[in-house]
């Protein structure tokens, strides 16, 4: 087996084939349907990361914070008929169902998740509905494009971040579920064909030191963020240790001389990766 894949094992899988005239359908709907698409969970963002609704705690559409429930259909899903037959068809214990929606050129930012949510066994589930190659996930040092036509599983866990480099929008079907019987049939056979993934290149001390300084440069003019989000992208571009682009910019501000800053994006670090010390 792929040493790479084998690295990944339980951080990303492939379960299940999705019949492609009914995923065209339901990627027709995810561009066509009138969705109130809002942008949460900003910290985690470069903007552009957009989320609506299909099943939540409240049947709204627009609440999008996800938590612990037993959740229902929204007012958006009656108008996705043949989204709402696949979900039904899946038969799974639904926590919540979103449509997420990422622009070109955005980033969801390296992160994990799940660890404000009671500490029972569940899953996230991706279903490609519309996407590019240039769209990817960023976990353990390797890029892995989720293509169309399957059903994916991701281990959110696990340090992850997103980007969509070009364009166009990339719009995936995400529904965190619960451990059940229905799950442990879909989820009987993962996999992650080889050529999926491809591992990130390591950067060196020199690399590193050369992109700080870089970054350094800009702030310097005055465009503080552009270099803070240089860093943050270095995530995408080289496999890094965990939280490395985070303690960059903490390093960033020290060099000049802002400590309040540095503090700031030290805890970020904590809060994103859901770090006690």
């Amino acid at each position: 087996m792929d040493n790479t894949v084998t690295a990944l094992a339980g951080q990303i899988a492939q379960l299940d084939s999705v019949d492609l005239a009914q995923l065209e359908r339901m990627r027709h709907e995810a561009l066509t349907v009138q969705a109130p698409w809002k942008a949460e969970y900003g910290a985690y963002q470069s903007g552009g990361w957009w989320t609506t609704s299909l099943m939540n705690v409240s049947g709204d559409a627009a609440d999008v914070t996800i938590g612990d429930c037993a959740a229902k259909p929204t007012e958006l899903l009656a108008q996705m008929p043949a989204t709402s037959a696949l979900l039904d068809e899946l038969g799974l214990n639904y926590m919540w169902v979103r449509l997420a929606r990422l622009e070109a050129n955005a980033f969801l930012w390296e992160h994990r998740d799940y660890d404000e949510l009671d500490q029972v066994e569940r899953h996230r589930l991706h279903i490609p509905l519309h996407t590019n190659t240039s769209a990817f996930l960023v976990t353990g040092g390797t890029k892995v494009h989720m293509s169309g036509g399957r059903i994916w599983r991701l281990t959110p866990t696990y340090a992850h971040g997103v980007c969509n480099l070009l364009g166009p929008d990339r719009i995936h079907l995400i529904a965190d579920v619960y451990a059940d019987d229905a799950y442990r049939r879909l989820a009987r056979h993962p996999s992650l064909h080889p050529g999926t993934a491809e591992p990130l290149p390591s950067a060196n001390h020199a690399v590193l030191a050369e992109r700080l300084q870089a970054a350094r440069n800009i702030a310097e003019l005055g465009y503080t963020e552009a270099a803070e989000r240089m860093l943050l992208r270095l995530f995408y571009t080289y496999a890094l240790p965990e939280g490395a682009a985070y303690d960059l910019i903490a390093e960033l501000h020290t060099s000049l001389g802002d400590m309040e800053a540095a503090t700031r994006w030290t805890a970020a670090k904590r809060r994103l990766l859901v770090l006690t010390a």
